[in-house]
Order: structure tokens, then C-alpha cells, then sequence
């Protein structure tokens, strides 16, 4: 169902239902909700509430909603037509309309993107390359310990938010599963939203409500649905402009993260990493959709790479590209991280390396053909996705991309050529691998981990030594900040069989009887890999917030207890912290609006926005 604010402008052939509408809300609804529908003494005004783009809005009406006070309507077939007419024509409230009217709909350009204003974050990473660093500093040291919340955004129904706010030109967008919101990033209020329902039958990331924001190019703005769609809305109005099917999700497709803008590209990539879907990369066009190539993670037979599947498995290989890529300026190069291969715990039938697998591509971003990858472990048996940032950084004027991975290793890497400056672990367990050559790169993998029926002990856990979390570089100290997990997980092999609807893991996991995982914030300085310093975080080691640094000499990040923190970037001390009391599973950003800096970062199913 496609969801689009209408008017009476754009549809004259509706404009006697409407106004047939309008009189029966008069009767039956303005002694609530008021006579423009913006509020009255009894109830709020459906313009600022979902009611006029719900997918049941004829069942709401009949039955009421008798828990928030609302009664039942009865109305025959052609009134309940006539009536659900106006209540979709009607606009954003007066208060939205006013903060629409400051988003210039021309605008950003690619420039914009890559290179954005101080103040702005324009795309997922804030900085297209991933490093996840503000320039912003007037929250420093001296001050943090007085930042506040100053606003908070509800989403009803999302308990745990993946989504990193976009904010340009005074707007910040946010998302969940199949709905994007538009707000003021001054005081949180509503501008608008676009919502559908979410997608049955689904499996996997996908049918777990999982959305981690969106993108955004001159007046339109793109994001991913749960069952592998991608869609364009204006970006002033939310009103949608195209929907496209990425791939088939009855096949185990979907799609959870945010697009990335490169260059006059829209690319993205699609969960299912578990379940069985063949992975690809792919781009289209900003006006209307159309792909313009598309980039197979496994190779069919016959192909270059293809000679690393000895199995039946190829077809269900996963190697999902589920995470947000990053762009290389400098060499215009698309990086991208890719996931695991699939039978997730059993290799019976994919021997091999399993390209492109657990690897970053790096590709033409204008024609999606490949220049050099990196595989950081072949022939993966634990589930580790290398869908970890793939950043850009500029060491000593070397083209440098940094990479710590879920499987315990920390990759500095050369752009140009995809080869390894040095490998070190970044974590102390580290069991499944005895080293790694400094020259390839290539992991010495440990028998002893590898899964049986029986079970064996392997580290790090399945949940990784780290994970998709955001990573931050700060490149006045120098230091990457990663959010690490001490943990070991008992892997076990099954069959497996492939299904629709199903995941294909081939095996499963569980904790290790008797130990208890800890979560640590890490400093790693990245011209040598040695660790400078360490925040040990108290808490159960479950959550997934990330990092950010800024110029302002702080890191923030989401704290194990479940806290909101920050620290000091050059040392480590902690500096300030809000009692959330969240598992974490987003990551931070900042942003300036009208001249002053807030820090934002989603907290279960709220957006909060924190200032001085």
C-alpha cells in the first residue's frame, strides 16, 4: 500500500467526496478533534496524530478506540468513503507547515554530501568516509557536564531504534520500520510522515523491525522497507515519488539499513545474511528508480571468484551487504562492507573461501565493477559478518582504510591496492585464529574452533568483538575508538536444509556456561595498533550503541550500564553521563541549529536531543 498526503488541488475527481467528508467530520468528529482538525478540548488534532494514514483507518472509525476514549462511528459504505476522503486530504498541522517552509527543497547536491557544511549531518556516517568525527566544538571538556535533554521524539511501537538521525538544512529525519518522520531538530516537533504497514511473513533482520535511516539528494529523500523496497519521498512534503523492489523478499530478501548517495547514485544493499539470500550491491537512479548495475557478492558459476563455492550452496550464500557503505573521494571509490556466508556453522557444502564474503569490495561507484577486495576471514564457521565500518582515513598522506572486525582483528589497509599495512587483535579473546600473515592478511585458523555436533568453545562470541556499531576517528589524537566485546560463544553444527521464511544458520550457539562477557571502549592508535586506553563498562554486555568523537575533544558513546556518555578523547576520563537506562542499539550524531549543538542518539523508542 503506498501512503501519499493528498489534496484537493492534486485530485479534482475527489473533490465532492471531500467536501461530502467534510460535513459528516463536522457531525460526527469536530465536537473532539475540532472543527479544522487540529485539536479541541477532548481530543488532539488528526493532523498531528497517525490517524489520516493508517492503513485500518475504516476499521478505527467503526469500532472506535475505546482505550483512549475514542467511540465507534457507524456509517454506511458511502459516508465511510466520503469521510476517510477528507481525513486523508488533510495537511500538516500550522506549527509543521511553518517548519516546512524553511527546508529548501533544492538542495542538498553531492558536494553538499561529501563535503558537508559544520553543523550539518547529511548522511548515516555524518562524513560519507565513516569516520564519524565532528568538527563541532562548542560542547567541549569544559562544559559537557551541563548538557540536558532539551527534546524528545516518540515513535510509537519501536521499542529498540537502529536509526541514526540525517539533519540538513533544518530538518532531521528519522526512521522505523517502514515509516520516516520528519522533525524540527530545535524543539523535536513533527513536520511530517510518511508510514505503510509493516510486511508480513517475513524472516530474519527484516521481520525483527529494523531501520537504520535514510538518505538524502536535492529534494528527495530515500529509504529501505522491510521486504527489500526502496522508495523516494519529497523531502519537504514526505509525499512519495517512486517505489521500486530491490529484490524478491518471498526468498528471504529484505532490507534494514540506510542508502548511501554517491556521486548521482542511489546504492544500496538488503538483509537476509542468515536466511539464505544471495547477496548483491546495487545502484539506481535519484529521479525514478531505475538500476543502473548490480554487483553479485556470490558469484554464479562461471564467474570470477566462483572457483571459491565447491558446493551446492552458492544459491542460498547470503553474503548480505545489510550495513551502509562508505566513499572515497579522493579515488572515487565505493566501499562496502559484506556479511557471512550461509550455512552460517556448517561448510559441508561451500568449501572455500566464500567470496565475496566477510570481505570489503571496493567498486567503480559508476559502474559497480570491482577494483580490489579485501577478505578478512575466509571461509567463515562463526557468523561473522564484516559489515563493520569501512573507514577512510588519511595517515601521514597515505590513503588508509580502518577496519576492526567481528572477528577480533583490527585491519589498517592500503586504499589504493587493497593490501594490509598490519592486522592486530584488538581483543584479548581471541581463540579461533593462532595468528594472521602481515603480508596477506590471511588468518591462521585454529582446528579447535572450528564447529562440531558436539560443540566447541570459540572466541570471540557469535555477537562478535565488536559489530555494526558505529567506530570513530579523531584525528587530532589520532586515536580510533571502537566499542569492544570480551566474550566466547559454543558454536555447533546441524544440517541444513534451505527454506523459505526460514534462517539458515546450519548450526546454532550459546553462551558459555560460568563466563560473563564485558563490554570496553577502546582507544587504538592507528599508526601502530596499540591500544592507548580503555573505559571497562559494568553492565550485561548486551548492548549495541556506537561511537562518535568530536573537536570539542570528546567521545560519546552508548554506555553498557545503559547509560548515555562521554569522554575525554585524549585520556579516556569520564566526563559525563545521562541515566538513560537503555540497551543501546543506536549510534550517536551531533548537528548545529541556529547556532547552537545538540547531541542526538535514539534510546529504545525515543530520539533524544541533548544541549547546553
Amino acid at each position: 500500500m503506498k501512503l501519499v498526503y493528498l489534496s484537493l488541488a492534486a485530485l479534482p475527481a475527489l473533490a465532492q467526496d471531500i467536501e461530502a467528508g467534510k460535513a459528516l467530520f463536522s457531525k460526527h468528529c469536530s465536537f473532539c478533534h475540532g472543527a479544522n482538525a487540529q485539536g479541541g478540548e477532548r481530543a488532539a488534532g488528526i493532523t498531528d496524530r497517525d490517524l489520516r494514514t493508517r492503513a485500518d483507518l475504516r476499521d478505527v472509525i467503526a469500532t472506535g478506540l475505546p482505550g483512549k476514549g475514542m467511540p465507534a462511528t457507524a456509517l454506511g459504505a458511502a459516508p465511510m468513503r466520503d469521510l476517510i476522503a477528507y481525513l486523508r486530504s488533510l495537511e500538516p498541522a500550522a506549527a509543521a507547515a511553518g517548519a516546512l517552509a524553511a527546508i529548501r527543497v533544492n538542495g542538498p547536491n553531492f558536494a553538499a554530501i561529501a563535503k558537508p557544511e559544520p553543523g550539518e549531518w547529511p548522511s548515516y556516517h555524518g562524513d560519507i568516509g565513516g569516520n564519524r568525527h565532528s568538527p563541532l566544538a562548542q560542547v567541549d571538556a569544559s562544559n559537557v557536564s551541563r548538557l540536558k535533554v532539551r527534546w524528545m521524539f516518540s515513535l510509537t511501537g519501536t521499542p529498540r531504534l537502529q536509526v541514526t538521525p540525517v539533519v540538513y538544512d533544518g530538518a532531521m529525519y528519522v526512521t522505523a520500520p517502514n515509516e520516516v518522520h520528519a522533525i524540527d531538530p530545535g524543539t523535536g516537533r513533527a513536520i511530517w510522515r510518511f508510514r505503510r504497514p509493516r510486511t508480513q511473513g517475513l524472516a530474519g533482520d527484516a521481520a525483527s523491525g529494523i531501520n537504520r535511516g535514510v538518505a538524502i539528494l536535492g529534494r528527495r529523500l530515500f529509504f529501505v522497507t522491510d521486504h527489500a523496497h526502496l522508495i523516494a519521498l519529497d523531502r519537504a512534503s514526505g509525499q512519495l515519488l517512486w517505489d521500486i523492489a530491490m529484490a524478491d523478499h518471498t526468498k528471504n530478501y529484505g532490507a534494514t539499513s540506510a542508502p548511501l548517495i554517491v556521486n548521482d547514485l542511489v546504492v544500496s544493499g538488503h538483509s537476509g545474511g542468515d536466511e539464505g539470500a544471495r547477496g548483491y550491491l546495487a545502484a539506481y537512479r535519484p529521479e525514478d528508480g531505475k538500476e543502473v548495475w548490480r554487483f553479485w557478492t556470490v558469484p554464479a558459476p562461471g564467474e570470477p571468484g566462483s572457483e571459491t563455492w565447491k558446493g551446492k550452496e552458492w544459491e542460498h550464500g547470503c553474503a548480505a551487504t545489510w550495513l551502509t557503505g562508505t566513499y572515497d573521494v579522493a579515488q572515487n571509490l565505493l566501499l562496502w562492507p559484506v556479511g557471512n556466508p550461509c550455512p552460517d556453522y556448517n561448510g559441508d557444502e561451500r568449501k572455500g573461501d566464500n567470496l565475496y564474503s566477510n570481505s570489503v569490495i571496493a567498486l567503480d561507484p559508476a559502474t559497480g565493477k570491482l577494483r580490489w577486495h579485501f577478505q578478512f576471514t575466509p571461509h567463515d564457521l562463526h557468523d561473522w559478518d564484516a559489515t563493520e565500518t569501512p573507514m577512510v582515513v588519511d595517515l601521514d598522506g597515505r590513503k588508509r582504510l580502518a577496519h576492526a572486525d567481528r572477528n577480533g582483528f583490527l585491519y589498517l589497509l592500503d586504499r589504493e591496492t587493497g593490501k594490509p599495512v598490519y592486522v592486530k587483535p584488538f581483543v584479548d579473546k581471541l581463540t579461533w585464529a593462532t595468528g594472521v600473515d602481515q603480508t596477506t592478511g590471511r588468518p591462521m585458523v585454529n582446528p579447535a574452533s572450528i564447529p562440531t555436533e558436539a560443540g566447541v568453545r570459540a572466541c570471540p562470541a557469535v555477537e562478535g568483538a565488536t559489530n555494526w556499531f558505529s567506530t570513530a576517528f579523531h584525528p587530532g589524537t589520532g586515536l580510533l575508538y571502537v566499542q569492544a566485546l570480551e566474550k566466547c560463544s559454543i558454536y555447533t553444527k546441524a544440517p541444513a536444509v534451505w527454506r523459505a521464511g526460514e534462517s539458515h544458520y546450519g548450526g546454532d550457539t550459546k553462551r558459555v556456561p560460568g563466563e560473563q562477557g564485558r563490554k570496553y571502549l577502546r582507544a587504538i592508535d592507528l599508526r601502530t595498533g596499540g591500544k592507548r586506553w580503555e573505559i571497562a563498562q559494568e553492565g550485561p554486555a548486551n548492548t549495541w550503541g556506537g561511537v562518535m568523537s568530536t573537536a570539542g575533544g570528546l567521545v560519546f558513546f552508548g554506555h553498557d550500564d545503559g547509560s548515555f556518555a562521554a569522554a575525554d578523547a585524549r585520556n579516556g576520563k569520564l566526563l559525563w553521563r545521562f541515566e538513560a537506562n537503555q540497551t543501546w542499539k543506536a549510534s550517536p550524531m551531533t548537528y548545529v541549529h541556529r547556532g547552537r549543538q545538540f547531541v542526538a542518539i535514539a534510546a529504545g523508542s525515543n530520539v533524544l536531543a541533548f544541549g547546553l
